[in-house]
């Protein structure tokens, strides 16, 4: 990479982090630590909540998925606005005002100790696997540039992070995301100019030759649960995962706790509410264009040059004929496209039909490319999440690239600071202060739970290591949260319930994660249902289970 890349890496990488520590303040308390001292406007908290979601996640694995699947996972977010205004009227003010720490401590006042304990933990578990997913997009890029193992690419980025959010706490957290967020919109923009600018054929032509391939299709109004993105899936299923995710989550309750009021908590949520899909729109745009963009370039045939570099060491000659099938199907693919895009009429349909067959042909040597990984390396062989990588670092003009590697690298460590910072805050308040000891000063629990982000730093990487292999990165994350956030989603709805009891909460949550389980694991349903699955079973079985055997020994009065 260029070394103005590396500038531009390196000056905005410090800037962000002196700058996010710079404007931390009252670290020494634990209110200060981890709620800013409820000091926050909204919209630093609306530009933290959105860039957490826009994470190193995003920027690496949503380009890839638009370039594979197109528009298609758009509909993941079509609950996302409703599930902000039924929160702003019920969640946010509740736990606003109710004084906690985190979301769980409210879970003893109105249940008790047992479902608050519980409960945290499958957050911390959630959570813990999803920082990793996150982690995981960075190493891919570091792995990608440096040619170095994933393990030491992981490492490069989580240990300068989990320093920085042992620092800072949850002011440097949000200030960091302000930035990261700007930067993200900015890089994005710039790069779909880039990819019009460079396109052989013009915007109306990209169009038509990304629909051809059903690349542009966004709505799916069949209602089949075993597909994984459809208008019911995305207004039903992700309904449930955002109300789970923003009102139940402590990394994205932590950010609103921070917030100067309840209803400045409530606007920060609105700004997600608003432009949370325009921007993940944008993203998957993006992917879009470099899938056209390469109908006409010559990609890699496969995307990981680790991977790459592996079978071309075992596997020469019998790659090297794949490479020769493949170049000369990408001439015929690259003929069509241009058929595609220059055809009218009755010829345009002809001509789309010939486009997508040379297409097929495409794919069907990339899938003996990545079986050939699989036998070499014996692992899983999806490259999803290395096609923008490569693309950028191969056709992005210098300068655009080091804003590119700048905003992964910043995103990655605001992200997985805020993540770490959750999972520290849940550690330390709902267990080691809880359980261990209740009575120790402020100093004390800082010093414990800058302990907890070191333990759930080393885990995120373990994971991270581990869930680049697993695919889509942005599904990964999705598929980790949708396996526990039902459940506990369900939990907070029967603390709304004026008639269920500490006994209908800890065991439905039992049962409810059961269910799920069964369902993720024996079953065809697709992620998305199991927020709702979870959620459902949760209340059906917790509300009756409340009304048998009398008054629980702890209830909402006694807790």
């Amino acid at each position: 990479m260029h070394w103005i890349n590396w500038l531009i890496v390196v000056v905005y990488v410090v800037w962000v982090v002196v700058d996010g520590i710079r404007k931390s303040k009252d670290t020494d308390t634990v209110s200060g630590y981890f709620l800013a001292n409820k000091s926050l406007s909204w919209w630093v908290v609306g530009l933290s909540v959105m860039a957490t979601q826009l994470s190193a996640v995003t920027m690496i694995g949503t380009p890839g998925q638009g370039a594979t699947d197109g528009m298609r996972f758009i509909q993941l977010y079509l609950g996302l606005p409703l599930a902000m205004v039924i929160l702003g009227v019920t969640i946010v003010p509740l736990l606003h005002g109710s004084g906690v720490y985190t979301a769980y401590e409210y879970l003893e006042r109105r249940f008790d100790a047992r479902t608050r304990s519980l409960t945290a933990f499958l957050f911390l578990i959630s959570r813990g696997l999803s920082a990793g997913a996150i982690m995981a997009a960075p190493g891919i890029v570091f792995s990608a540039v440096f040619g170095i193992p994933l393990v030491w690419a992981v490492a490069l980025v989580g240990v300068p992070t989990v320093i920085y959010t042992m620092i800072g706490g949850v002011q440097a957290v949000a200030w960091a995301d302000v930035k990261q967020m700007v930067l993200i919109v900015i890089v994005l923009v710039a790069i779909m100019i880039v990819l019009i600018v460079q396109m052989p054929v013009n915007p109306d032509e990209a169009l038509r030759i990304a629909g051809a391939t059903g690349r542009l299709q966004v709505f799916d109004f069949s209602f089949d649960l075993s597909e994984r993105y459809t208008f019911w899936s995305g207004m039903i299923g992700g309904t449930f995962l955002m109300l789970s995710y923003f009102g139940t989550d402590q990394s994205q309750v932590q950010r609103y706790l921070a917030a100067k009021s309840t209803d400045e908590a409530r606007s920060s949520l609105l700004m997600s509410a608003y432009w949370k899909i325009p921007l993940q729109a944008l993203v998957l745009m993006v992917g879009v264009g470099v899938f056209v963009y390469y109908q006409f370039v010559r990609p890699p045939l496969l995307y990981n040059p680790a991977q790459e570099a592996a079978v071309v060491a075992e596997r020469g000659p019998a790659y090297d004929a794949l490479q020769s099938e493949y170049a000369e199907a990408f001439t015929l693919r690259e003929a069509a496209a241009l058929a595609v895009a220059d055809a009218s009429g009755d010829d345009a349909t002809a001509a789309m039909e010939v486009f997508v067959a040379r297409e097929a042909d495409i794919q069907t040597i990339r899938g003996e490319a990545l079986a050939m990984v699989e036998d070499v390396t014996g692992e899983a062989s999806g490259d999803t999440n290395y096609i923008f990588p490569r693309f950028v670092l191969s056709e992005l003009p210098i300068g655009l690239a080091g804003l590119f590697i700048a905003g992964v690298f910043a995103a990655a460590m605001s992200s997985i600071a805020a993540e770490l910072n959750a999972l520290s805050t849940t550690s330390t308040i709902d267990f080691y202060r809880r359980w261990w000891k209740p009575d120790a000063d402020d100093a004390h629990y800082l010093a414990v739970s800058k302990g907890a982000t070191v333990f759930w730093g080393l885990f995120a990487c373990v994971v991270a290591t581990y869930a680049a292999t697993l695919g889509s990165l942005i599904e990964v994350v999705n598929r980790f949260g949708s396996f526990f956030y039902g459940s506990i989603l369900g939990v907070f709805l029967l603390a709304m319930i004026p008639g269920a009891k500490s006994r209908g909460a800890f065991y439905g949550l039992i049962i409810g994660m059961a269910t799920v389980g069964f369902v993720a694991f024996g079953t065809t349903i697709e992620f998305l249902w199991q927020n709702v699955i979870g959620a459902v079973v949760v209340v059906l079985v917790g509300v009756p289970l409340s009304r048998i055997g009398g008054d629980d020994p702890v209830d909402a009065g006694e807790a």
